[in-house]
């Protein structure tokens, strides 16, 4: 396996586990909201912007080949 063929699965890695974070951020969030509990819903949110950063970075990995 060559270094591009790792980049590719590190960036494809970080983009999968960024939108698993995504939707489990989400689920979290409106799961708050539905039970009237803001302490959920701020988890969610920021769980859910972590899976944002995270597949950034994939996106960025990929595009420059680190």
């Amino acid at each position: 396996m060559n270094s591009s063929d790792d980049v590719l699965k590190y960036s494809t890695t970080d983009k999968i586990e960024g939108n698993a974070k995504i939707i489990s951020g989400t689920i979290k969030e409106e799961t708050g909201k539905a039970l009237h509990s803001p302490n959920l819903k701020a988890k969610g949110n920021a769980e859910k912007n972590v899976g944002h950063v995270q597949k950034k970075i994939g996106e960025i990995e990929k595009v420059l080949d680190v």
